[in-house]
C-alpha cells in the first residue's frame, strides 16, 4: 500500500526536515496505488495495479535551489537526499524570483477520500468492462474502452513549520463504440470520486446509441451554425479560456486578458451576464485539495460572476511585485447551469448541430484565445427540435470568449475531468446552446 497516514506521513517528513542544514527547506512526500483495465474489440488487452511513493526535497542557500528525489526511506536515505538537494542548491545559479516557503496555511475540509473507490477489486474492474462489451457485441458493435482507478495522498513540510496533507480517489472510465460497418461512432466518459455513481452499462448505452445513430452521416456545408455541446464538448474550451487567467500573462500584455495600453480586464465584463464561474474545493460533486503543491491554501472564490472577471490566478511572486495577495491555481471549476435536459433543448432548436465531443484542439491566437479542432463521435443535424440524421465531422475555429458571448441557453449540470487545468481536478459544466458557432471545413474521419 502506497497510502501514508497523516501520521505516517508527518513522521518521515519531520525526519528529513531535521537533516537539513541549509537556509530552508521543503519536502514533498506523495503516494498513490493505481489499478486499470483496458479493452478493444470487445476483448479484454491489459489489467493490471501499481503502486509507488515519492520524496522531493528542495533545498535554499539564499536566493540558491536545488531539488532531488528518492524513492526510499530509511533513514540513510533520507539524509542522503537531503545532503543531494544541499549539494545541488550550493551550485545552483541565484533566482532573483525565489520566494521563502510558506508559514502554516490553514485549510477547510474536503471530501476527496471515498471508501467504496478505495476498496475496488480486480474483480469490479472485470464486471465492469463486461457490462460496457457485452451490450456491444449484442448490438454488432466494437468497443475499445479504458477504466483506471486510484488511491492518493500528497503531504508537504518545511522549515517555517508548515504542513499539509490530502488524501483523494478517483475513477475514469471511457469508452468509444464504433458500428462494425465502420461508418458510425459514439464515445461517452466518467469521472467521479465515489465509484458508486459509476454505472459502466448505463454510460455504455449512451456511447453505443450514438454509435447506431451515427451511421452513414451526410455531408453539410461548412458555416456558422446553432450548436448544442454535450458538458464535454463546452468543458474543453472553457477549461482552456479558465487555464488562461493568469495575472502575469494579463499585465505583460500577453493574454486575451491584457488591456490595450497596458493593464488588465479584471472588474470587466466579458462574456455573457448570465455566465458564472467558481471554485470551491469543498464542493460535494468535484471536491479538490484544499491546498496546491506549494502549500497555497484554496478556498471559495468567484472567477467570473455575471460575465465579469472577478478574480486571476496570481502566484507568490507576481503576488508580491503587485502587493496582492496570492491566488492559487483551482482544483476544479462550477460553472452555473440552468434546468433544461439535453431533449429539452433539442426540442426548443429551430435548425442546429449538437456536438458530443471535440478532439485535437490547438491554439491558434493566444491573445483572442481563438483555438482549432475537429468534432468527434457523434455529431448531429437538429432540425424543427428533433435530430434528423447524422453528419460528418467538422473542422471549427472558435475562441470560448466569443463563444461565451453568443450563449443562448445553459441546460443541467454534468461532471467532467478536466485533466490538465491546474494540476488536474474535475468540472462542473452544463449542456451549453450557443449561436453562430464557427465550423470551417469537413473532415472524412468517423
Amino acid at each position: 500500500m502506497a497510502i501514508l497516514s497523516k501520521e505516517e506521513a508527518k513522521r518521515i517528513l519531520e525526519k528529513v526536515i531535521s537533516f537539513s542544514k541549509a537556509d530552508g527547506i521543503e519536502a514533498n512526500l506523495n503516494g498513490a496505488d493505481n489499478g486499470n483495465i483496458r479493452y478493444a474489440r470487445n476483448s479484454v488487452s491489459t489489467s493490471g495495479e501499481d503502486s509507488n511513493i515519492s520524496l522531493a526535497v528542495q533545498s535554499y542557500f539564499g536566493k540558491k535551489s536545488g531539488s532531488a528525489t528518492i524513492n526510499e526511506f530509511d533513514d540513510a536515505s533520507l539524509e542522503k537526499v537531503v545532503r543531494r538537494a544541499e549539494e545541488l542548491a550550493r551550485l545552483a545559479p541565484e533566482n532573483p524570483e525565489f520566494m521563502e516557503p510558506l508559514p502554516q496555511q490553514t485549510y477547510g475540509e474536503s471530501k476527496t477520500w471515498s471508501e467504496s473507490t478505495a476498496k475496488i477489486t480486480p474483480d469490479y474492474r472485470a464486471q465492469a468492462a463486461a457490462d460496457s462489451i457485452n451490450p456491444a457485441s449484442k448490438k454488432d458493435i466494437t468497443a475499445a474502452g479504458y477504466l483506471e482507478d486510484s488511491r492518493n495522498f500528497a503531504a508537504m513540510m518545511n522549515s517555517k513549520g508548515l504542513y499539509a496533507y490530502n488524501q483523494s480517489t478517483g475513477v475514469d472510465f471511457t469508452v468509444t463504440m464504433r458500428s462494425n460497418d465502420g461508418t458510425g461512432s459514439g464515445w461517452v466518459a466518467r469521472n467521479f470520486n465515489d465509484v458508486s455513481k459509476l454505472n459502466t452499462s448505463e454510460a455504455s448505452a449512451i456511447a453505443i446509441d450514438k454509435a447506431l445513430m451515427s451511421r452513414n452521416a451526410k455531408a453539410i456545408e461548412p458555416g456558422k451554425y446553432t450548436v448544442i455541446l454535450e458538458p464535454s464538448a463546452a468543458g474543453d474550451l472553457i477549461n482552456l479560456m479558465l487555464s488562461n487567467m493568469n495575472a502575469r500573462q494579463a499585465d505583460e500584455g500577453r493574454s486575451y486578458l491584457s488591456k490595450k495600453g497596458g493593464g488588465t480586464k479584471l472588474g470587466e465584463k466579458i462574456v455573457d451576464e448570465r455566465i458564472n464561474i467558481y471554485t470551491d474545493p469543498s464542493h460535494e460533486e468535484v471536491p479538490a485539495s484544499p491546498w496546491m503543491g506549494n502549500g497555497l491554501a484554496r478556498k471559495k472564490m468567484d472567477l467570473i460572476k455575471g460575465g465579469v472577471v472577478k478574480n486571476l490566478i496570481y502566484d507568490r511572486y507576481w503576488a508580491s511585485q503587485k502587493n496582492v495577495e496570492a491566488v492559487p491555481f483551482p482544483g476544479n471549476r462550477i460553472i452555473e447551469g440552468g434546468t433544461a435536459s439535453l431533449e429539452d433543448m433539442i426540442k426548443d432548436t429551430k435548425k442546429g448541430i449538437l456536438v458530443t465531443r471535440f478532439w485535437y484542439i490547438r491554439p491558434v491566437d493566444p491573445q483572442t484565445l481563438l483555438y482549432t479542432g475537429l468534432t468527434r463521435d457523434g455529431t448531429f443535424y437538429i432540425e424543427n427540435g428533433k435530430i434528423k440524421h447524422p453528419i460528418k465531422n467538422f473542422r471549427f475555429n472558435e475562441s470560448p470568449v466569443i463563444m461565451l458571448n453568443n450563449l443562448e441557453q445553459l441546460g443541467k449540470q454534468m461532471r467532467v475531468s478536466t485533466g490538465g487545468f491546474g494540476g488536474g481536478g474535475s468540472s462542473l459544466i452544463p449542456y451549453m446552446k450557443i449561436r453562430d458557432f464557427t465550423f470551417t471545413s469537413l473532415s472524412d474521419a468517423v
